[in-house]
């Protein structure tokens, strides 16, 4: 196992050696002619490891950066349309819809941005916050974690956000969950012994075979993906990206992975939410 273990490492890192691409620090992302921000000052916490930081649209390729230029040409549109359709059905045992307690869909404008938050001393994230409006106001089912529902709904809530920076809140009754996600980053996982740093930190800007490493910043989710032609939700790349170090990934939805979320949102304070972006 050990030796398998080297194996692997040894070929990850050799894919580092293919290309040193470095960010585009003079692409804008201009949107219906509103500039959103894709590179700030580190905040505050990161300031011994990052001096920039840098949203994952500058890592990609001149044609996936333009399918977000254009909401018309950006694909993760479809989603939030059948997601505007949801909003307004009604549905479970109180008969109400997402609309017949917010109206307008606008009243969520800030909420993104500063999601995940501790409410009644539990981490929150945005899917939590909608299944409870779902079985507790409507009488609803709970959505899956990550279904195609969920993940609509909430790029159809983050939207509301675009353009705002990311101010997720760390101190205070945060903080124990901040430094739990904070060591998830750090730590070494799987037969790649690799942490979330070791690509996101260490080596965004590198190749790795065919991919140009970003900082791993989460302000444009949930995202559409080329890879998979659909919305990604967080938990669902977090998900994948532990996996792919080999490990055994902690479980959608677990106290671990908002735990994560949480820490990893707090890297993009002052990044423009971007939701929904395109990635590769």
């Amino acid at each position: 196992m050990k030796k398998r273990a080297v194996f692997f490492r040894a070929l990850l890192v050799s894919g580092f050696a293919v290309g040193m691409a470095g960010a585009d620090e003079t692409a804008q992302l201009v949107i219906e002619g509103e500039t959103l921000v894709t590179k700030a000052a580190a905040p505050a916490h990161l300031q011994d490891n990052l001096d920039e930081i840098y949203s994952g649209w500058v890592f990609r390729s001149n044609e996936t950066q333009a399918l977000q230029l254009d909401d018309f040409d950006n694909p993760a549109f479809v989603f939030i349309d059948a997601a505007m359709d949801q909003y307004q059905q009604v549905e479970g045992s109180a008969d109400k819809s997402c609309q017949s307690c917010h109206e307008d869909v606008e009243e969520f404008k800030g909420l993104r941005t500063q999601m995940p938050r501790i409410v009644d001393g539990k981490v929150q994230t945005m899917e939590d916050q909608i299944n409870k409006c779902r079985t507790e106001q409507m009488g609803a089912e709970a959505w899956k974690y990550t279904g195609s529902d969920m993940t609509a709904m909430s790029a159809l809530i983050g939207f509301q956000s675009r353009g705002m920076a990311m101010n997720i809140k760390i101190d205070g009754e945060a903080k124990p969950f901040w430094e739990k996600g904070k060591e998830i980053y750090y730590t070494r996982h799987g037969q790649l012994d690799m942490a979330c740093s070791n690509c996101h930190e260490d080596n965004y800007g590198n190749n790795i075979r065919a991919d140009h490493l970003s900082q791993g910043q989460l302000n444009g989710f949930p995202t559409y993906r080329l890879k998979n032609a659909k919305l990604n939700a967080v938990h669902s790349r977090l998900f994948g990206c532990i996996r792919d170090v080999r490990a055994e990934p902690y479980k959608v939805g677990s106290d671990e992975l908002k735990a994560l979320e949480l820490y990893v949102s707090s890297r993009a304070n002052g990044l423009s939410v971007e939701t929904p972006s395109v990635r590769n």
